[in-house]
């Protein structure tokens, strides 16, 4: 047996040079289909080898290839040991001559228990001695559904010793940095019942499982003799991590309010990564590796420009999010282009990610603690105002107390009043109920009460403001232009018009007790009974907002809709008290028309203009 015609033994490093010494740059590779033992693979053609290059890292997933090199040492003895530094290859079977003599067959790979290594080590490795003039020959036949990344390398005991150990340290940094994080998050997820932690601890915990996977240490440790279970578990873990991490982005950046559209997408994107775990068993590794690997680079892609667009919004955590998942994005695309063959780097295709990613913890529990900061100070504030909520109820109770002791017949007085004032409610209640069920207090176009429920309603929430002592808002709502509407589209578009104001006025009044109601022609009178002045602005530009998001199609046409309103609020101190309060919403009414129109007003007194003399 011999090796390709063009090829030449390759010298050993002697004793003294104990330097990582690469074999990629000597070795040849046959992809031969027909070649399919160490005979015919040491029989083919010269034609059918070639030097080991850049564009051999192109292929995912490879049936069956074969390596060959050859070495000899020219003055000593020497004690070596060939390196596949790959953890994730499936099947490696090494064959060693030594002069043209077979002398030894291995089989290696995460197809076949752990213990069945020549080494007990993460990566694969053969040791081998070889006498001064005596020729050493290698075939390795290689299958594997990952990427055929082949760093071959001849080293040294020692020198493999001590890269083992920096590996080992730097490895363990790593994962112990995941796992801590991982684990701190949970234990507050579970103490707290926070999604946004459940979901970090998640993506944490299953990143740190995908680095140990890919490190070769989770098949030495974890599984070592289920090589089924490894073959599964990249292909389980990446779909995973992109779901926790997607669900674990919706929380930190709010999405909720910040952005529905890419709410909405993270959600599918989580929905579409569990259903590549699902097709896990159905499907070719290769093709759902390769795919996998595509997502996450889009995905990564899409959560990055979001987390930008919320840091420049002003988001105080996406800035912190952004610079921890640039990291691990730059190291991802890194990781992926050497995978996919796009970039021809002589590293492992998982190191920039796994730099990427110690980069992203930092941040990512910057983050955390930010959060977990802001949540406790959120806490402690509503703890403060609580008690001094109640230091106010406790001064209130003892007023009242006092005036109790001091004015009981006063008191009895009151109740008499009150009890005669709900007595006057409950009829004229029951007055309004017998009217509802004729109709009469219906706006036969809109559908809302008419002029005369409001006027009736008015006084009664007025005696109620009054006896309650609590504030009492009126809503003044004019639509900006009604006239334009009429002589531009019709009296019917007008009347649609109408229609489509009322119904969102009633969607965005919430209480039983509020009262929406047509005041005549354009204008809508709303009534909201225990509500201060910021409670109507709020209510009113809540109207505001919706209005200007409707929209008719009249006969192929948009009509575009504003509305004016003006708000006052007050507590009721007479029987005359809430037609004045009407009088004041409906200057703050026209306040709001004459200021440019589609705009919220508060009433305010005018103010008195005399200078001092």
């Amino acid at each position: 047996m011999a090796l390709p015609a063009q090829t030449a033994p390759v010298l050993i490093p002697d004793a003294n040079s104990n330097n990582r010494f690469d074999l990629s740059a000597w070795s040849y590779i046959n992809t031969a289909a027909d070649v399919d033992d160490l005979a015919q693979a040491s029989q083919a053609p010269a034609g059918q080898w070639r030097r080991l290059g850049d564009e051999d890292r192109r292929h995912i997933s490879v049936d069956k290839l074969w390596l060959t090199f050859s070495l000899f040492s020219d003055k000593t003895r020497l004690t070596r040991i060939i390196a596949l530094d790959n953890p994730l290859l499936d099947k490696i079977k090494l064959f060693h001559l030594i002069n043209d003599e077979l002398v030894d067959v291995q089989e290696m790979g995460d197809s076949l228990p752990f213990a069945h290594r020549p080494l007990q080590s993460n990566i694969f490795l053969y040791p081998f001695e070889i006498e001064a003039g005596d020729k050493h020959t290698f075939y390795l036949q290689i299958s594997s559904q990952g990427g055929m990344y082949l760093p071959l390398s001849l080293w040294s005991a020692n020198e493999l010793a001590q890269m083992t150990e920096s590996s080992s340290l730097i490895s363990g940094f790593q994962l112990g940095g995941l796992a801590a994080i991982g684990l701190f998050s949970l234990f507050i997820a579970l103490a707290s019942g926070s999604f946004s932690y459940s979901y970090y601890a998640g993506y944490v915990l299953s990143m740190s499982l995908l680095v140990a996977t890919l490190n070769g240490i989770a098949f030495r440790f974890l599984w070592p003799d289920w090589p089924e279970l490894q073959q599964l578990m990249v292909p389980l873990l990446i779909p995973l991590v992109t779901a926790f991490a997607l669900m674990f982005t919706e929380k930190v950046l709010q999405l909720k309010y910040q952005s529905i559209r890419m709410l909405r997408f993270c959600r599918l994107g989580a929905v579409y990564a569990l259903l590549q775990l699902a097709l896990v068993p159905f499907m070719d590794t290769a093709t759902l590796l390769y795919i996998e690997v595509v997502s996450v680079l889009l995905i990564s892609s899409i959560l990055m420009v979001t987390a930008i667009r919320q840091a420049v919004r002003g988001h105080k955590l996406a800035k912190l999010y952004s610079i921890g998942w640039l990291g691990l994005l730059l190291g991802a695309l890194g990781s992926s282009m050497i995978y996919l063959g796009l970039v021809h780097i002589d590293i492992m295709s998982q190191t920039p990610v796994m730099i990427g990613l110690s980069f992203e913890i930092v941040f990512m529990a910057a983050v955390l603690a930010i959060r977990y900061n802001d949540e406790r100070k959120a806490k402690l504030k509503i703890q403060q105002e609580a008690l001094q909520q109640a230091e106010r109820i406790r001064i209130t109770r003892e007023e009242a107390l006092r005036a109790e002791a001091s004015s009981k017949e006063r008191l009895e007085k009151m109740v008499q009043e009150r009890t005669l004032e709900l007595e006057v409610t409950l009829r004229e209640l029951n007055e309004v109920n017998q009217k509802l069920t004729e109709q009469t207090t219906i706006d036969s176009l809109t559908g809302v009460k008419n002029r005369s429920a409001f006027d009736k309603r008015l006084i009664a929430e007025g005696r109620i403001s009054r006896r309650q002592q609590a504030p009492m808002a009126l809503l003044m709502v004019d639509i900006d232009r009604f006239k334009a509407i009429n002589d531009n589209f019709g009296h019917l578009a007008g009347d649609q018009t109408l229609r489509a104001i009322a119904a969102c006025l009633q969607q965005n009044i919430k209480r039983p007790t509020d009262l929406v109601s047509r005041f005549g022609g354009e204008e809508f009178a709303i009534i909201l009974p225990n509500t201060s002045a910021e409670g109507g602005i709020t209510v009113a530009e809540m109207i505001r907002t919706s209005v200007n998001a409707l929209v008719i199609d009249w006969e192929g046409d948009a009509i575009p809709l504003t509305v004016s309103i003006g708000v006052s609020a007050e507590v009721i101190a007479s029987d005359t008290h809430p037609t004045a309060l009407l009088e004041q919403a409906d200057k703050a009414l026209y306040q709001a028309k004459n200021t440019g129109r589609n705009r919220v007003c508060r009433y305010s007194p005018p103010q008195d203009r005399t200078q001092p003399s």
